[in-house]
């Protein structure tokens, strides 16, 4: 009776309605966790004053960005059993206490790596855990990446909010000392910032929920392209080969983004001028709408074609950064389409790869699965911008990073072919059997 109850067309929108509204919640709350993007503002803002190095000033976003992927496995693994909603507003608590800590720390490198660095980086962790889970368990497995893609968009549209409203909170608050000098209100802008996502993670926790026991999905047609495997826990997980195999190319695609965007930024940056703001602008567009594009099109062509694609599409864009750098003036035009594009290709890792994890390994435990999985981006953010430096520090020029990461999106995209063939096989096999 139960399941009958579950499939009329009545409890069917009425869930449809409310999985709309936990992706709705979840895309707010993924703007405010995305406080990370609102770094290189305040960075920028800090005084002279303070006696801060550039090491300095990069340490609290280092350190929070080991955090926040450290601590996806153990939170993965809370939202597995308790819930997500209670996962999301410890997180949005510690997240919004890390930036007061660091703003009344006025000018302590100590209270920004402990603030910001340590407590908001385990708050992001804590909320990014649970949203995506909450929102894809409510629509069916065709719809699975869109979803993905939709929430994952919210940290994407966080520099076009949280960046000029960090510019306008630190003039907000800038005082002019006596010797004429402008001080940024950097401390009272954090503060500002903790208290906005004390504000909307604690209006919109409540509505981040998993369905009711029992609850079916809207029911579609099986794509034979996606092949699920029975629920996965963790440590099955990690012995089989498709973890690895997917470990490695989001590595890779990480590794992508994360070592030229800032390159092709400040590429946008000495090319526009005046107008470089479109460079942030561009990027933070083609990062978010790539979430969403591509975790779409992996509903339609499965996961793993979707991923060559985007390998050998990020692997021309690398080279189309490389042929730009070296010239002399560059085209204001084409360094924005290259920054849209690499945005593009960046983005479309963070929504595919939760979906296929989802897919390969089921729901059940998808937050400490996913977790484990995300500890690649986080390997990739901390090995590949040091490989970077040192590769600059040893040849003067970036040139080999060009081409180690575009030999690494060959590998990837062959890797990405590998496991659509060998999902291929387990599915025809298990129909056979």
């Amino acid at each position: 009776m139960n399941s009958l109850i579950e499939r009329t067309p009545t409890h069917i929108t009425i869930s449809l309605f409310r999985g709309w509204l936990v992706v709705a919640a979840a895309v707010a709350m993924g703007i405010v966790f995305g406080i990370l993007y609102s770094w290189s503002v305040v960075k920028a803002g800090i005084p002279e004053a303070w006696g801060w190095s550039n090491a300095d000033k990069a340490l609290p976003y280092s350190v929070m960005c080991i955090m926040f992927a450290l601590i996806m496995v153990p939170a993965g693994r809370l939202q597995d059993r308790f819930g997500p909603r209670w996962v999301v507003l410890l997180g949005g608590a510690l997240a919004g206490l890390g930036c007061v800590i660091a703003g009344v720390g006025d000018g302590s490198k100590l209270a920004y790596v402990i603030g910001f660095g340590v407590f908001t980086g385990i708050g992001v962790g804590f909320g990014y855990s649970a949203l995506t889970p909450a929102a894809i368990k409510w629509f069916p497995p065709q719809n699975t990446g869109l979803i993905a893609g939709i929430v994952v968009a919210g940290s994407g549209l966080a520099p076009v909010f949280l960046a000029p409203l960090t510019s306008w909170l630190l003039n907000r608050f800038a005082v002019t000392a006596a010797t004429g000098i402008v001080k940024q209100g950097v401390s009272q802008a954090m503060i500002a910032l903790g208290v906005l996502i004390w504000l909307v993670v604690g209006a919109l926790f409540w509505v981040i929920e998993n369905p009711p026991l029992g609850f079916a999905a809207v029911p579609g047609t099986h794509d034979r392209r996606t092949f699920t495997l029975q629920e996965t826990s963790w440590q099955r997980m990690v012995r089989t080969p498709q973890f690895w195999l997917m470990y490695l190319m989001y590595f890779a695609g990480a590794s992508a983004g994360l070592t030229f965007i800032s390159v092709a930024a400040d590429l946008g940056r000495q090319t526009l001028g005046e107008l470089a703001f479109l460079a942030v602008v561009v990027l933070s567009l083609g990062n978010t709408l790539g979430r969403v594009i591509a975790g779409a099109i992996s509903d339609k062509i499965g996961r793993h074609l979707t991923l060559f694609a985007e390998f050998l599409f990020q692997g021309g864009m690398i080279g189309a950064l490389f042929w730009v750098s070296k010239q002399a003036t560059g085209n204001g035009l084409v360094i924005l389409a290259v920054l849209f594009c690499v945005g593009l290709n960046y983005g479309a890792n963070l929504a595919i790869f939760p979906a296929a994890c989802k897919d390969q390994f089921g729901i059940r435990y998808f937050g400490l699965n996913y977790g484990c999985l995300f500890t690649a981006f986080g390997l990739a953010g901390l090995v590949m911008p040091l490989l970077n430096g040192l590769i600059k520090d040893m040849t003067g020029n970036l040139d080999m990073s060009y081409v180690l990461i575009m030999g690494m999106m060959g590998i990837a995209a062959l890797l990405a072919l590998l496991s659509h063939y060998s999902a291929f096989s387990r599915s025809g096999q298990t129909e056979r059997g």
